[in-house]
Formats: C-alpha cells, sequence, structure tokens
C-alpha cells in the first residue's frame, strides 16, 4: 500500500529506505569530493608555495561557485525533473575531481576545484526539494537528518583518507582515491532513489525566475533561516580550515595522519544531524535551534585550551552542534516555503555555501594576525549572531495555514 503512486513515503517502508540509502549516498559523495582537501592545505601551501589564505581556495573557490551555480541548476529542475539533474550532479562531480588530482599548476587545479563546485551544484537543493516533495511530514526530519548525515559521513571519510595517504604517498592519489568513491556513490544514486511522484514538470520561463526567489524574502522567517545558514557554516568551515595548521606546529607538531584522524568527529555530526532532526520534529525546531548553536559557543572556548584532549572535544562539541543546527534550520525551509522549494532550498545552500567560501577564507586573515585565538574570536562572534537570529525565529507565530495541520511545519 505505501507504494502506490498518490501516497508520500513514510518511515520505515522499503522506499524510504532506498531513498534515503540514495540521498545518503549523494550527500557522501558530494561532501567527500568538496571537504576531502580541507586537511591538505598545510601541504597545498608547502606544495604550491602559498600562504593558508591562498591555500583555502581550493575549497572556497568550488564552495563559491557552487552557491551561485545552484541559483541556476535549482530552477532548471523544476523542468527536467529532480533525479535526472542530481544524477548528473554526481556523476560530473566525481569525474572532475579525478581530473583535478592531475593538473601539475595551483591556478590548474583551482580551475577544475571551481568546475567542480558547478557540477556539485546539482544536488544539494535539488534533494532537499526531492524530500519536501516525497516524504511524509512524519519523515521529513528524520529522512533529511539522514541527508545530512550522509554529507558528514562524506566529509569525514574524504578528510581521512586524504590525510592519511598525503601522509604516506601523495596528496593526489588521496584526493584520486575519493573520486572513485564519489563515481561508486553515484552509481548506487542512479539505481536506488526511487522516481518522483509528486514532481511536475513544467516549462521554464526565465521572466519568472527573480520572481520565484524573490518572493521567499517576503516571509518572516525564511530570510531568518538564510541568514543562519551564512553564519553556522561560516563559523564552522573556519574551524576545519585552520585547525590543521594549528596542530601541525608545537606545541602539538602532529603528523598529516594524525590530523586526518581527527575528522573521525565528524562521525558525530552523522549521528548529531538525525538525532537532532527527529528530536525537532516532536518538539518543534524553535525550541531546538537555539540549543544547538548554544552548544557550538561552548565548544569553541574548548579549543582555546593547549591541551590536546580539550582541543578534540572541543571540536566534537562543534561538530554536534553545526550539524544538528543546520538537520534543524535545512527542514525548517521545506515545511515554510509553500510553493518554488527547490527556489527556496538553493537561497538556503548559496548561503550556506557562500558562508564556507567568504567567511572561510576571512578566517584566514585572523590566523595569520592572530592567530587560533583569533580565529576563536571570529567563530564565537559568528555564533553569537546566529543565536540572536535562532531566538528572533522562536518567536515567530506559526504560518496560519498550518496551525491545524498534523505536523507542524512553522
Amino acid at each position: 500500500m505505501d507504494e502506490a503512486p498518490n501516497r508520500l513515503i513514510e518511515a520505515g517502508t522499503p522506499d524510504f529506505r532506498r531513498t534515503t540509502l540514495a540521498l545518503f549516498a549523494a550527500g557522501f559523495s558530494t561532501f567527500a569530493v568538496l571537504y576531502g582537501v580541507q586537511p591538505l592545505m598545510p601541504v597545498f601551501a608547502d606544495a604550491f608555495q602559498v600562504s593558508p589564505a591562498e591555500s583555502s581556495l581550493a575549497l572556497s573557490l568550488p564552495c563559491a561557485t557552487l552557491a551561485i551555480a545552484l541559483l541556476i541548476v535549482s530552477p532548471l529542475s523544476e523542468v527536467w525533473g529532480r533525479k535526472p539533474v542530481m544524477a548528473v550532479s554526481l556523476f560530473a562531480s566525481a569525474i572532475l575531481t579525478i581530473a583535478a588530482v592531475m593538473m601539475p599548476s595551483w591556478h590548474g587545479f583551482l580551475l577544475l576545484r571551481a568546475l567542480t563546485g558547478i557540477a556539485a551544484s546539482g544536488l544539494p537543493a535539488v534533494a532537499m526539494a526531492y524530500l519536501s516533495e516525497e516524504m511524509h511530514g512524519r519523515a521529513i526530519g528524520l529522512s533529511m537528518g539522514l541527508l545530512i548525515g550522509g554529507n558528514a559521513l562524506g566529509g569525514m571519510v574524504g578528510r581521512l583518507l586524504a590525510g592519511i595517504i598525503a601522509d604516506h604517498a601523495s596528496w593526489r592519489l588521496g584526493l584520486g582515491l575519493i573520486g572513485v568513491l564519489a563515481l561508486l556513490a553515484a552509481v548506487a544514486f542512479q539505481f536506488a532513489l526511487p522516481a518522483s511522484r509528486h514532481f511536475k514538470a513544467h516549462p521554464m520561463r526565465w521572466r519568472e525566475v527573480p520572481a520565484s526567489f524573490g518572493h521567499h524574502f517576503t516571509d518572516a522567517g525564511l530570510p531568518w533561516l538564510f541568514a543562519e545558514s551564512f553564519l553556522l557554516m561560516g563559523g564552522f568551515v573556519c574551524v576545519y580550515n585552520y585547525i590543521g595548521f594549528r596542530l601541525l606546529d608545537p606545541p602539538f607538531s602532529l603528523s598529516q595522519t594524525a590530523i586526518g584522524a581527527i575528522f573521525v568527529v565528524y562521525l558525530a555530526g552523522t549521528a548529531s544531524s538525525a538525532i537532532t532532526g527527529e528530536i525537532a520534529s516532536r518538539l518543534g525546531r524553535r525550541k531546538v535551534l537555539w540549543l544547538a548553536i548554544l552548544l557550538g559557543l561552548a565548544g569553541i572556548l574548548l579549543t582555546l585550551s593547549d591541551n590536546l584532549i580539550a582541543i578534540i572535544a572541543g571540536i566534537v562539541v562543534i561538530t554536534i552542534s553545526f550539524f544538528g543546527a543546520h538537520s534543524v534550520a535545512s527542514s525548517w525551509i521545506g515545511r515554510r516555503a509553500m510553493t518554488d522549494r527547490a527556489q527556496a532550498s538553493s537561497i538556503y545552500l548559496c548561503l550556506y555555501y557562500l558562508g564556507s567560501s567568504v567567511l572561510g577564507t576571512t578566517g584566514g586573515w585572523f590566523f595569520a594576525h592572530a592567530g587560533w585565538p583569533g580565529v576563536a574570536g571570529f567563530f564565537g562572534g559568528l555564533y553569537v549572531l546566529a543565536l540572536l537570529v535562532a531566538i528572533r525565529l522562536s518567536r515567530l507565530p506559526p504560518l496560519p495555514e498550518l496551525i491545524a495541520a498534523e505536523i507542524p511545519r512553522s
């Protein structure tokens, strides 16, 4: 009965398992491809003779091109369909990652990284729109959490593999292996994801695209959620961009393998995204979001210690905080946007990746001038702003048409 064409996908059904498996693999692939370079930034700085801030362009540049491309690719999914756009995105980003490791020059490598960001843009917002259309309200929190959990696992495995292999062989071999894994994930996605049941294609009228994006800014809550994504992701990426530089130097003097192993804490993000998404579905997003952000502020204080265990504990807490808050905010987008959900998701993710790009590189200035305390202070400022936004969101009245709904969306 659950497979009836007019039914939304319920948790625990075969279609739910197929969908979450496919999108978990897709999130894994996208984040491994994008963030596998993060522990390699000290290696890039040494190999290509560039500064820490310049080495961060290996991540910031694809995040910037991804953010901009989202605004174009997302409307195209309204014409071509959700699954085809996501599949092309996964295959193209995997192939470009494999090609990038063959580039001998820094500028050539950055060019292919920029193209990888454009290719990867077909997955994030479209996946959120797919889940919002196909999942029952009771399953949306868990399914979105599992999608983000795939992101977390992909980020962890990508960073871990790249760091370990760079230490024992070469960074090119490590990043090339990530590309191969991403290609396998794309194949799994193609075979596992059910076709859309509730998506209806319509001709693209490009003159109407600005209005389809613009009306989301008239909502009382969506612009605040968009701002939240920029602040949360920007602070989180700053921590991971520059913690490797700190731990490579005395008094820690860790190896590249040891620094890569620290990214195992991404497992905490995998768990927290699904758990927090489920809790938010039960208790309400406005009651959970600000608590998750407050946890991140506690985590950054721990990283100011000179004790390695305290620093790692702080990174764990920050990771739990970020993925929990992102799970809540991203699922909130899909429930609050009543029309043009792909566009709403793409705006959220555009700001999300711009935060990674702009704020992630800006953190390099703070690191260069004030060391780790500068990065921690920058993170703290961003997360205090995010906390104020979360408090503002908690005071929003529910959307009138949803007050009587079985599953609150606001």
